[in-house]
């Protein structure tokens, strides 16, 4: 099962004291299309270009990747369907999409897990990260490192939410998971799910009030333009992962596959540092902007986390008690 997990460790390692993993001569010439639903002008689409650039230098030129942003290759989900038909080789998307493939990715997207990016950090990166990674082999696809979308908070074009009651009757776009469902019902929001790809039209002509996403990617997506106020919640830590074909991963050879994972490394370090540089700067810009910001305050945010300990409760039980225990073991270990 961490047959591939231990290859990457390897790969890691090596990379990281400056040792090439692999020779470059061992390396067949290979196009690579790697799509992300973001703008190219995003966190996704500088630390595509980050990959593609590095992989070209690792491999000499052998390796190419042509980025796809903006969901011109399609949805996540499609994304992800075609990756496991062998008709896409990557992408970066969110863990959130992948619940109906492998359900235990739904942990991820249990609210108020992580106190800050450090303790993420740890978890995705460590063995149980590596753990639900590979529990996608089985279903065509190969996960190879997590980037950062950040702590998610809520915008709409009615009212600050400054308390639970606030979210009552609000058409608020979620991810399209059941957990995310769940938990903004249980909160009194009216909760649609979306693809990200049809949000900003959905704001603009009314047919949702509000989303959640973190604040880069709401001032990215110039979400500003069609929503009045932010509120700061941090109510869930969304990851994004970076995925592979495994048709097409099973065709490379062990120096194609390690070179690719050395880059996708050097990427999502890339990725998670931009990420949070541009976290204040995103901050600044949509405060210029004119949105009404307000803090979500630590009482309330208790008040929230109690209504939705329900769902979290429930959906424990339906990804699995044990898997759920060990992601609690490696958030400890973490702040340990």
């Amino acid at each position: 099962m961490f047959k591939i997990a231990k290859m990457f460790a390897t790969a890691t390692v090596l990379c990281a004291v400056g040792s090439p993993a692999f020779a470059a001569d061992e390396v067949r010439p290979h196009n690579i299309r790697f799509g992300y639903g973001l703008n190219e002008d995003s966190v996704q689409g500088r630390a595509a270009l980050v990959f593609a650039e590095e992989l070209g230098r690792l491999s000499s030129g052998k390796l190419r990747m042509m980025t796809f942003g903006g969901a011109s290759l399609g949805s996540d989900p499609q994304m992800q369907a075609a990756l496991i038909g062998g008709v896409q080789e990557m992408m970066v998307g969110s863990t959130a999409t992948l619940v109906g493939t492998v359900k235990e990715f739904g942990v991820f997207d249990f609210p108020f897990l992580f106190n800050n990016e450090k303790e993420a950090d740890a978890v995705l990166d460590g063995p149980f990260g590596a753990k639900l990674m590979s529990k996608l082999e089985d279903k065509g696809l190969v996960g190879l490192v997590y980037w950062e979308n950040g702590f998610r908070n809520l915008t709409n074009s009615r009212r600050s939410v400054e308390k639970v009651e606030d979210l009552s009757g609000i058409k608020l776009r979620v991810m399209q998971n059941q957990v995310a469902l769940d938990v903004f019902k249980t909160m009194g929001a009216n909760a649609v799910p979306m693809a990200f790809s049809e949000l900003f039209s959905a704001l603009e002509t009314g047919v949702v009030d509000g989303q959640e996403n973190p604040v880069n990617t709401i001032q990215s997506s110039k979400f500003y333009e069609v929503q009045k106020y932010l509120s700061l919640t941090k109510h869930v830590y969304s990851p994004w992962i970076v995925l592979a074909s495994k048709k097409w991963w099973d065709k490379l050879n062990p120096a194609e596959q390690g070179l690719i994972h050395q880059a996708a490394v050097v990427a999502r370090d890339a990725e998670r540092k931009d990420n949070r540089a541009g976290s204040a700067k995103a901050m600044a810009a949509l405060k210029e902007s004119g949105m009404v910001i307000n803090a979500v305050s630590d009482a309330e945010l208790d008040r929230m986390r109690a209504a939705v300990q329900p769902v979290v409760e429930k959906f424990s039980k339906e990804y699995g008690e044990d898997i759920t225990k060990e992601l609690m073991a490696a958030i400890k270990g973490a702040r340990g």
